[in-house]
């Protein structure tokens, strides 16, 4: 009887420490959820976005880190499974652009979505 306890309290410790034990639960990826407006702040469908890791490939528009992507009609795009850095972000529709405004993203949190409002005009 006595082993019957022990083995039955010994098993228990052994599931509550399998079941919380865990340091490092699923990661999430680092994602970016880009939203493109106009300068009245209206949803822009259909933009191009693009992203790059520094400036110099920005200003040449090469070596892109992901993209080019098409907005939805929310005017947004998802770039997933970045790392957690700054981006520099290329939006264009026709002859509208972001370029000398709101071009750098802020250092992204790694695991979340981290979201931006670029203004293309």
């Amino acid at each position: 009887m006595r082993n019957l306890k022990i083995f039955t309290v010994l098993m228990s410790l052994f599931f509550i420490s399998a079941a919380f034990g865990k340091k490092d639960p699923m990661i999430l990826p680092t994602s970016l959820r880009i939203t493109v407006l106009d300068k009245l702040g209206n949803a822009v469908q259909g933009a191009t976005v693009t992203l790059y890791r520094n400036s110099s490939d920005y200003e040449k528009s090469e070596n892109a880190v992901a993209g080019p992507m098409k907005t939805n009609e929310k005017g947004q795009v998802t770039f997933k499974k970045l790392e957690p850095k700054s981006y520099y972000v290329e939006a264009k529709k026709g002859d509208k652009s972001n370029y000398g405004e709101a071009e750098q993203t802020g250092v992204l949190i790694k695991g979340r979505m981290n979201k931006v409002n670029i203004i293309i005009d």
